[in-house]
């Protein structure tokens, strides 16, 4: 299933949401300009978890902290950027009208510590860097299920070979992806996976958006 907007227009212009879209994929095509040195530079701004677990054991908590925001704004590809940025066009935009843009930042930027948090939880002896603003997104998604019960997703579904349009309601489209992440992430713990897809990171940043998003929301 692939979303092509909500039913639900934002009042006001996404400042926020579009910032942190140019400024993923500036930070991308940094990366993609580094060419061979990009690998040591994701293992330096990744989130490496048994490097960040060192450096909290040595006392140096910020160079150890400083991955759970910075691997936030790092991807693995075009497909992984796009895909991300993608998701967050469709549902932030909605999110930052009800918390406002400055509020909005923030709690994106908690929803990644928090995604990444337990994803280094769930795969505490990797050795291998997650990057990504998925988890951040989740977090967008999870508020988002709670905000809007009555939106629905204009959605791309494929029907054996041929593709289709439907309206889907968005705590059904949003309840089916959390669920899905969940099993998925529960199989790649059972297959003993630690690269690929940070499944546990949505989890943890989707629960974390609707734990996050009633304190933060802006009430007039």
């Amino acid at each position: 299933m692939i979303p092509l907007r909500d039913t639900i227009p934002s009042r006001r212009f996404p400042f926020s949401t579009i910032g942190l879209i140019i400024i993923n994929v500036v930070v991308f095509l940094y990366q993609r300009s580094l060419g061979e040195a990009a690998e040591g530079f994701i293992k330096v701004f990744g989130l490496v978890p048994v490097a960040v677990a060192e450096g909290f054991r040595r006392g140096d908590v910020i160079a150890a902290a400083l991955p759970f925001v910075s691997s936030v704004f790092l991807h693995g590809g075009w497909l992984h950027l796009i895909g991300n940025m993608w998701f967050l066009w469709i549902f932030g935009d909605n999110v930052e009208d009800k918390l406002g843009r400055g509020r909005f930042l923030i709690f994106y930027l908690f929803c990644g510590v928090g995604a990444a948090a337990v994803q280094m939880y769930a795969s505490p002896l990797s050795g291998i860097p997650i990057i990504g603003a998925s988890g951040a997104i989740a977090g967008v998604l999870g508020s988002y299920f709670l905000l809007f019960p009555k939106a629905k997703v204009l959605t791309l579904l494929p029907i054996f070979f041929f593709l289709t349009t439907v309206e889907i309601p968005a705590v059904l489209f949003l309840g089916l992806w959390f669920v899905l992440q969940i099993l998925n992430g529960t199989l790649s713990v059972a297959g003993g996976s630690e690269g690929g897809v940070a499944w546990w990171a949505h989890v943890g940043g989707f629960v974390a958006g609707m734990l996050l998003v009633f304190p933060f929301r802006k009430y007039r």
